[in-house]
């Protein structure tokens, strides 16, 4: 197909699109949504250490972060069919390898390799829709599009846990073998595209640099609790001295690339740069205060996994409710209050999420967890659909789809960065409040040793067998309050990161300025973010 001149799809293909669109874009939505909650079965199952269970995380998400611009070009470039086609190939083999895992390590790999599959299938999800349906129905395909993928974020953390509670995480991964399958077979109904003009436009260079230097920050932060040294060993500065140096020159490189991942001249725009800021704050803590939770939920507070994941639910709820009617509300009156306010009430239920102690379980959420969670999804809700608005019309039109790009890089790397950083940090205080509370328990040199070794773990950290019974308990109860104590730093650094990116929207997001931007586009496009 010449150019973007893609034929109008007729029923006979246009449902097959729809088809395989929906069903790949639900198995990395349900690999992130219903993760989380399973996460501390897994860490039980595969005794994971702290630091493994952030790079079961990370793993994934860094090579989606990192690869996510340059597999859109790839699409563009070989056809987005085949593209499309490669990476749900790659997404359905590893995870396969994810659920017959046998160790943390293991696990790790494959979520590495699941990662760049995700990166290179998830462009594609949207791009052939945009390519192969005719303008005036893209905004109804979308809309189907986004329902679908809206309704399997919100059963994903109930799905993950009742897997987990019936010991099954592993079809986790498995169930996306049956989706993957569905979704090759609906391509072959469906005709290439592809960019004639895309040709040399693939910036690998980028894409290796910005790889290398999130990996080696995240290595760095993750490895200083499993260092003697901690932060003053040699490997860490190393480690976060080639991510910072590789993060740097990817920015001097996409100053003189012909075709880069990130074009910097759209950070020009003083309302784009805002909210990508904004973005990169707020998204960050959500990754840390969704990962954070799960932990706390299940391994402190002894909630049932599938428990936890019902806690998860108003917050996904909220968003599908309240988002259209604050998108409204920013068409309306401008986004700059809601992006103000969202994210300071945000702020406001992860700070009282950090107050919260150790409690009588489920038996307590309607007085603690629910009702914190509840002001945590309000103000997401508010802000997420403005926020997106906002940055999809800061630019001219025909940088839209580049802007959705950059934006959606610009969320992924914030997971990536805040998981690792503050993972690294929570790991880290758990090991200094634990120590504090077992100085005082009269314990064997080779006992305490044992339990500082062991406290790695964190919320999962193993008693030895040769200390009695009643002691035992004891140090069970500081394990969960050194939890608690490291819980509440780093929920507050959390709630700061929100609150921040509010008062930066008020500060730098100017009454009509966007309807200024708008003003200047040449006409409306549709793009989810």
């Amino acid at each position: 197909m010449d150019g973007d001149k893609s034929p109008q799809p007729a029923d006979t293909y246009g449902k097959w699109v729809l088809t395989a669109s929906i069903f790949a874009a639900a198995m990395a939505f349900i690999d992130v949504s219903a993760l989380h909650v399973a996460l501390p079965t897994i860490q039980t199952d595969l005794k994971s250490t702290a630091a493994q269970l952030l790079w079961i995380l990370n793993s994934y998400a860094l090579m989606l972060a990192s690869l996510l611009l340059v597999a859109g070009a790839l699409g563009d470039r070989f056809g987005r069919k085949r593209v499309f086609v490669i990476g749900i190939a790659i997404f359905i083999v590893s995870s396969v390898a994810c659920g017959m895992a046998p160790t943390s390590r293991a696990l790790i790999f494959a979520r590495t390799v699941q990662g760049i599959g995700a990166a290179v299938m998830v462009p594609g999800s949207l791009s052939l829709i945009i390519a192969l349906f005719p303008t005036s129905t893209q905004g109804r395909a979308i809309g189907i599009w986004s329902a679908s993928t809206a309704l399997v974020s919100v059963a994903g953390p109930l799905l993950g846990g009742l897997m987990a509670d019936a010991g099954l995480w592993r079809f986790l991964f498995y169930i996306n073998v049956p989706l993957g399958l569905i979704a090759l077979a609906a391509l072959t109904q469906v005709p290439e595209s592809r960019n004639e003009n895309a040709e040399a436009k693939i910036d690998y260079r980028g894409a290796t640099l910005a790889t290398i230097g999130l990996a080696g920050i995240t290595y760095g932060f993750l490895s200083v609790p499993e260092l003697e040294a901690g932060f003053a060993d040699p490997q860490v500065w190393l480690s976060l001295g080639v991510g910072l140096f590789s993060l740097i020159y990817f920015v001097y490189w996409q100053t003189i690339c012909k075709y880069p991942m990130v074009p910097l001249h759209l950070f020009k725009s003083k309302l784009f740069s805002a909210t990508n800021v904004v973005t990169f704050l707020l998204y960050g803590a959500m990754s840390i205060f969704s990962f954070f939770l799960s932990l706390n939920l299940v391994q402190i507070q002894g909630y049932e996994a599938r428990e936890a994941g019902l806690a998860f639910l108003p917050f996904a709820v909220l968003v599908i409710i309240i988002s259209p009617l604050a998108g409204r509300l920013s068409d309306k009156y401008g986004p700059r209050t809601l992006l103000t306010i969202g994210p300071i009430i945000a702020g406001c239920g992860i700070y009282w999420v950090s107050t919260i102690g150790v409690t009588n379980g489920i038996s307590d959420v309607w007085t603690t967890f629910f009702p914190s969670t509840l002001v945590f999804g309000i103000g997401i809700s508010l802000a997420v659909a403005p926020l997106t608005t906002t940055v999809m019309t800061a630019l001219p039109n025909q940088y839209a789809g580049t802007a959705s790009g950059v934006n959606n890089a610009v969320s992924r790397t914030a997971g990536v960065l805040a998981i690792a950083i503050m993972g690294g940090l929570a790991i880290v205080l758990f090991e200094q409040f634990f120590a504090m509370r077992v100085a005082h328990h009269p314990l064997a040199a080779a006992e305490h040793t044992q339990l500082l070794l062991n406290s790695s773990q964190m919320a999962e950290t193993e008693i030895p067998a040769t200390i009695s019974q009643a002691l035992a308990q004891e140090i069970e109860q500081d394990i969960k309050w050194a939890f608690v104590d490291m819980n509440r730093i780093t929920m507050q650094i959390c709630a700061a990161l929100a609150i921040v990116s509010g008062l930066i929207s008020w500060y730098f997001i100017e009454p009509g300025q966007l309807k200024k931007a708008t003003a200047a586009r040449k006409q409306p496009s549709v793009v989810i973010h």
